[in-house]
């Protein structure tokens, strides 16, 4: 044990906790590993290095990553960070905090989540939220089991095929471990087709419908008549939002939707090679005992304080697994805590002014773009907010342009390219990205 000096075990502690499980050494803790699978010799580990030593390493691994500015979307995007945020999060009582079962001792995590839950529920328009789930493809996963628990003897779930590609992909492997059965929706002139619904609701057999706000394809759809199709032969109509568009485009709420989910990145949630995100689900009160997760309520202790409290805790650490609505446990609480304090700080003002600017940078680039000469439109005169693809004329945009420092152009399956502007691009930048591809 000397080269592992730093560990606070010693031979002795270690001789009886393994005769307390039954074996000898601690080879045997892993003998149901086959044996060319278990790491021989020593560890390629590196000498030992001071401080500042450990700092320049760290910061030359940094300086291989290349910064690029982000003219993407698909699900994740580059909106501004107050720089308070990070700070407050980072407190302990927060980053240190787990999961508030003591709310005698908990009352600040729970007010925040139920700040949390508010909030989602300001933006979607419905009537309850829950308290954060992993994420949006994970959210959408469970709004379809959801679907087929609150209609019970309806199987089927239709997903729109102009959701993101990566939020389809997680469904299916819900679907497929919990036997739903799966149809799709095509998209017509680049928005769910309703003639479409309504011929695969005439089969009787559909539990829910599950489409975008803002599609992968960046386009506002309008789902007039969705929901009256879907209720008439009492599916679920659930929609799939970027919570930040919901302060200017018409809610969930609005398109009487039964649920709505999505990922809460875009509320200040900064870019991190793919998470932490956090998940939002809001509902209908009407289901809300069908929903994964956990909610924090509202009431007064016996001296007439308000106060705060774990409710309808419908999860298998509290009730009989096949009661269960979920195995969803751990929210994404911090994540939580970050969307709180970005929303509590921009208030719907500063949201406005955030999809004001994306909306005018990215109408402006789609325009620059065209009078290029090298892109054709794809789907003229569907509205946008800050996402949108083109189909290009020339090949290798991509690689071009993040040579030329910039992530953009991202390839679509159907070889179209997508753009997207937040608040952070500048028009400056935006002239600079058309330079490149005018000389490309």
């Amino acid at each position: 044990m000397a080269a592992l000096s730093y560990l606070p075990h010693t031979e002795a502690d270690i001789k009886a906790m393994l005769e307390r499980i039954g074996v000898k050494k601690l080879e045997d803790l892993y003998s149901d590993v086959p044996a060319e699978f278990l790491k021989k010799g020593a560890y390629a580990l590196p000498d030992a290095l001071s401080e500042q030593e450990i700092r320049d390493y760290f910061a030359s691994l940094e300086a291989m990553n290349g910064k690029l500015k982000v003219f993407v979307g698909a699900g994740a995007y580059d909106h501004y960070t107050p720089a308070v945020i990070p700070y407050l999060c980072s407190r302990s009582e927060f980053l240190t905090a787990y999961t508030p079962y003591q709310c005698e001792i908990s009352q600040g995590t729970l007010r925040y989540i139920f700040e949390y839950q508010s909030m989602i529920c300001a933006l979607t328009g419905m009537d309850v939220a829950n308290a954060s789930m992993y994420d949006g493809p994970t959210a959408a996963a469970e709004a379809m089991k959801m679907a087929v628990a609150c209609t019970r003897k309806k199987t089927r779930v239709l997903l729109s095929k102009t959701l993101l590609p990566h939020v389809i992909q997680v469904v299916e492997t819900y679907a497929k471990f919990h036997g739903v059965e799966l149809g799709y929706l095509p998209a017509l002139d680049g928005q769910t087709s309703l003639q479409a619904l309504q011929a695969e609701l005439a089969a009787d057999d559909v539990a829910g419908v599950i489409v975008p706000s803002v599609n992968r394809y960046g386009i506002i759809e309008d789902h007039s008549g969705f929901a009256d199709a879907i209720h008439g032969e009492k599916g679920i109509l659930v929609e799939y939002c970027d919570p930040s568009a919901l302060a200017v485009v018409k809610t969930p709420a609005g398109w009487d939707a039964d649920i709505a989910v999505g990922d809460g990145q875009p509320l200040g949630l900064p870019l991190c090679y793919g998470g932490p995100y956090v998940g939002f689900m809001a509902v209908k009160k009407d289901h809300m005992r069908k929903m994964p997760g956990r909610i924090v309520g509202q009431t007064v202790d016996k001296e007439g304080r308000r106060v705060f409290v774990l409710t309808l805790q419908a999860r298998e650490q509290h009730i009989k697994r096949e009661k269960a609505t979920s195995n969803i446990c751990s929210n994404e609480s911090l994540m939580a805590l970050w969307v709180t304090i970005y929303l509590s700080l921009m208030g719907p003002k500063g949201l406005k002014e955030v999809n004001r600017i994306s909306s005018d940078g990215a109408h402006y680039l789609y325009k620059e773009l065209l009078a290029t000469g090298k892109f054709e439109e794809v789907f003229p005169g569907k509205p946008f907010l800050k996402e949108f693809v083109l189909k290009p004329k020339v090949g290798g945009l991509q690689a071009k342009l993040e040579q030329a420092g910039f992530f953009a152009a991202l390839e679509t399956e159907e070889g179209y390219v997508s753009f997207c502007v937040t608040e952070k691009r500048t028009k400056e930048e935006i002239d600079q990205l058309v330079k490149v591809v005018k000389e490309g």
